[in-house]
């Protein structure tokens, strides 16, 4: 069945708002077995009319988003009666919900709210238990010329009150228009460390080989490989998948990198903690966005200037000789974070971000990172990542994380830094 998406207001056109209804809808009709071919924002008014006339002998199912409130630019309702030529009722029940909702809040009932009670014949009630403009469900009703109109749902803009409504109302009665569900299954995993040419290269026509359909979407440091197909073919890619990358790929539970650290350090029982200079404490900030970090992260230590470097215990003979921005002083900042905070593991960052700071000897875009391991082992290497700021410390938080991964993986103790 051919699903297509019309999201009203002028707010989101203007760039007020940002539209999260396709992110949020594509991923609801996916478990139905329905996906949305064709999606596009119009303003308010007008417009609404013909966009939502051109989806009629084109689509079978149509949702529209938004202009179901009280105030004169919400005009959808009064559109989609108009093109199917249905009257407007008043809806008692919903008139009473809406007057006790105010009452309840001490807001005023005023003839222009309750215009939200008023709707189509033939049309049913889609209840929004978190506003007062209710939602509406059109099954399909001949028009003219012999054809049929697609079944119909217009929903409030309102995230808060879509998202609820969705669940309850919308996805039920569509489970009932696709009852076999999905026909296939989609995966995603994760390679990191990997160009998004390079992942393509390696599998791509083995993908399509397969019958598959693969997609890609590449962000600093890591590719998400997209596999829709069925039960047997994502079997298939997913040894394809880990036979090309490796321990570059994460497994498909994890969704990122630093979801699948504190993880495995929680089921080894070790513990990891950070010294940054050029990320200015994104590396710590990353790990503790993954539930359950408090276990495994105790200190981050943030040493942006070369005396907050020194208080961390780095000489300052070794920064005058080597400069903040070297191999020596990424070592030293791991080990002294390894032995304050009595951790496991330590990963510290040093680097030159730009735009100015560069020489010959390290340009911008130059970074150290060391991994120091109880027992005394320390890994460092060096980087350039020549890019605007943000990405750049994107870039070296990815490139830590997953050099500790990849120590994890290749020995069972702490003593894989000596390996």
């Amino acid at each position: 069945m051919r699903v297509e998406l019309i999201n009203t207001g002028s707010e989101l056109l203007l760039g007020q708002v940002v539209n999260t209804h396709l992110h949020y809808l594509a991923e609801a009709l996916w478990p139905v077995g329905l996906t949305i071919e064709l999606q596009v924002t119009v303003p308010d008014g007008p417009p609404i009319r013909k966009a939502l006339s051109e989806t009629f002998g084109r689509a079978d199912i149509v949702i529209v988003t938004g202009g179901l409130g009280p105030t004169t630019d919400d005009v959808t309702r009064d559109v989609a009666a108009e093109l199917l030529g249905l009257d407007m009722e008043t809806d008692n029940s919903i008139a009473h919900l809406i007057e006790e909702r105010l009452k309840t809040r001490n807001i005023p009932l005023t003839p222009r709210v309750l215009r939200q009670a008023e709707r189509p014949s033939h049309s049913e009630i889609l209840h929004n238990t978190h506003g007062t403009a209710p939602g509406l469900y059109f099954p399909p009703l001949p028009l003219p010329g012999g054809q049929r109109s697609p079944h119909l749902f217009l929903l409030p803009g309102p995230p808060r009150e879509l998202k609820p409504m969705v669940e309850t109302e919308v996805v039920p009665r569509l489970r009932a228009l696709v009852p076999d569900g999905p026909a296939r299954s989609m995966q995603t995993w994760r390679v990191v460390g990997v160009p998004e040419s390079l992942v393509e290269e390696a599998v791509g026509e083995k993908l399509i080989a397969l019958g598959i359909e693969p997609g890609y979407c590449a962000r600093p440091g890591e590719v998400d490989v997209r596999i829709i197909g069925s039960g047997k073919q994502l079997e298939s890619a997913a040894a394809l998948l880990k036979e090309a990358f490796g321990n570059a790929m994460l497994p498909e539970d994890s969704r990122s990198l630093e979801t699948w650290l504190v993880q495995e350090l929680t089921r080894r029982n070790e513990t990891l903690s950070t010294a940054e200079s050029c990320t200015g404490g994104a590396l710590a900030s990353q790990i503790t966005n993954a539930p359950g970090s408090s276990a495994i992260f105790g200190f981050g230590f943030v040493t942006y200037a070369n005396t907050a470097k020194q208080h961390l215990g780095v000489p300052a003979q070794l920064l005058r000789e080597h400069g903040a921005v070297s191999a020596a002083v990424a070592e030293a900042l791991a080990q002294n974070a390894l032995r304050i905070a009595g951790a496991d593991y330590a990963l510290s960052t040093t680097g030159i971000a730009g735009p100015s700071g560069g020489s010959d000897d390290k340009p911008v875009g130059t970074v150290f990172i060391a991994l120091a391991c109880k027992g005394g082992g320390v890994i460092v290497e060096k980087h350039r990542f020549n890019t605007e700021r943000q990405t750049f410390k994107h870039l070296v938080v990815q490139t830590a994380l997953n050099l500790l991964r990849k120590t994890l993986l290749c020995a069972p103790t702490t003593l894989a830094c000596n390996l």
